[in-house]
């Protein structure tokens, strides 16, 4: 399996519900560093899995919105715990739609997978995977 993966980050604010969060309940800030990664078995005609150029791009418009901003704020998050986890199901899904619309500078359609790892600190990450649907 061939994998590119580019890297960035940002600076939010947000709160969770519930008592398994303990002080996280309050108000806090955090700084994320996201690692895209998209897999292919093979690679393309022109021997790439994606253009690296184009993927870090496509990366940074995604986060763009959320850098610097409270997440509770946030309209489509209304409701839901942005945890780690939740937000790298998002990047996820914002990532598969510029993969299917060739966003990428390849056929989404010929990719395998996409994982989006989230690092909340140096001992602390959070991932999700899945294939291009």
């Amino acid at each position: 399996m061939y994998a590119v993966e580019v890297r960035d980050h940002i600076m939010i604010a947000h709160s969770f519900r519930g008592a398994v969060f303990g002080p996280a309940q309050a108000l806090h800030g955090a700084t994320f560093v996201i690692d895209a990664a998209f897999l292919a078995k093979e690679l393309d005609r022109n021997g790439i899995v994606v253009d690296i150029g184009r993927a870090h791009e496509v990366l940074k418009s995604i986060l763009a919105p959320l850098n610097y901003k409270n997440l509770d704020d946030i309209p489509a998050f209304r409701g839901a715990n942005t945890t780690t986890e939740f937000l790298t199901r998002h990047i996820y899904e914002e990532l598969a739609q510029a993969a299917r619309s060739g966003g990428l500078g390849r056929d989404g359609k010929d990719l395998d997978a996409i994982r989006v790892t989230i690092s909340e600190s140096h001992v602390a990450r959070a991932w999700y995977e899945a294939p291009i649907s």
